[in-house]
């Protein structure tokens, strides 16, 4: 199975591991000054679909948030949220969340560890992510094949 590893946002933290090599990055859904509301999603949408057509995935796996500190985040969450899990019925996709405790908790031990303990621990795997969102995705990664599959 080729799951599709997602920390969903406004820089979106992605992660995959295809013929055995892990591949991730972060692809950035700011919107622009002069586009509508909705440009973010659509731009989103698409990003999807091209990595699908590049990658094959079956499943896609996202950091299931229950919590936001601010309303903006909690906004651009549910939008893209609501975004991927329509593209993934649409295209017969398994999808599901996985708690952010469970994904802290996995990958560094502490099930509320911060983000620089997220970074350190995924490095110590052999990454080199730009951010927490990556490594956050990158952690998802790892509980997807040690834990879930």
């Amino acid at each position: 199975m080729k799951a599709l590893c997602l920390d969903l946002g406004t820089k979106t933290g992605w992660a995959i591991r295809i013929d055995g090599m892990a591949q991730s990055g972060v692809q950035n859904f700011k919107g622009g000054r002069y586009e509508g509301g909705g440009m973010r999603y659509l731009r989103f949408r698409q990003w999807l679909a091209e990595i699908q057509t590049s990658t094959q995935f079956d499943a896609v796996y996202f950091e299931e948030v229950r919590r936001h500190v601010g309303t903006d985040a909690a906004h651009v969450y549910g939008g893209l949220l609501a975004t991927l899990t329509a593209f993934c019925e649409e295209n017969n996709i398994a999808y599901a969340g996985v708690p952010v405790g469970t994904i802290k908790k996995h990958i560094t031990g502490k099930g509320n560890a911060k983000k620089d303990m997220m970074i350190k621990a995924v490095t110590s795997r052999g990454h080199n992510p730009q951010d927490d969102n990556e490594a956050d995705a990158i952690g998802i990664m790892y509980v997807v094949e040690e834990v879930i599959q």
